[in-house]
């Protein structure tokens, strides 16, 4: 039996911290109240998110990572990038459509379709095909408009002051 009657789409998007933990949030509420859930990450492959080794200690978590262990720019994606991204659809529309998941979450989904790596038209068939007590969340920056429209629940991430801005670079256990 699944956890949610009926599953709800979420959206967290905007240029401040906290997509990702948010979801990460809902997986261990998910978990705490018997559920299972699954984490799709896109753009990710790099080995050392903390993450990683945080959801192994959860029960009933999957977590699929996607992507190549460097970073790049908007337009300078490589083929790989494009491969890994449509390996990470695949693997998400399994999770939408298989019971056994109560809580999806498709992370950074949002930047793979603002860096050209899928196609809205991609995310929306997604959307459209998970079962109706899957709970889905999509995070990442400038989510696209269509997403935000058909979604349940949207939360904008607004920096007002971040340690980058006086050059403290990313911390491990915090910002990955």
């Amino acid at each position: 039996m699944s956890l949610f009657e009926r599953g709800l789409v979420h959206v967290y998007t905007g240029n401040g911290k906290g997509k990702t933990t948010a979801a990460m949030g809902l997986i261990v509420r998910c978990v705490g109240h018997d559920g299972k859930a699954a984490m799709v990450q896109f753009m990710k492959g790099w080995p050392f998110y903390g993450e990683i080794k945080g959801l192994s200690y959860l029960p009933n978590v999957e977590l699929f990572r996607t992507g190549g262990d460097k970073c790049f720019r908007k337009g300078e994606h490589s083929d790989r990038d494009l491969k890994e991204a449509q390996r990470g659809l695949e693997i998400a529309e399994k999770c939408l459509t298989n019971p056994k998941h109560d809580l999806v979450v498709l992370d950074e989904i949002n930047v793979a379709v603002d860096f050209g790596l899928l196609k809205i038209s991609d995310v929306l068939d997604l959307i459209s095909i998970k079962l109706p007590t899957i709970e889905l969340v999509l995070t990442g920056r400038n989510a696209p408009e269509e997403i935000i429209e058909i979604a349940d629940l949207v939360t904008e991430m607004v920096e007002i002051k971040h340690p980058y801005q006086k050059n403290v670079t990313a911390r491990k256990g915090v910002e990955y």
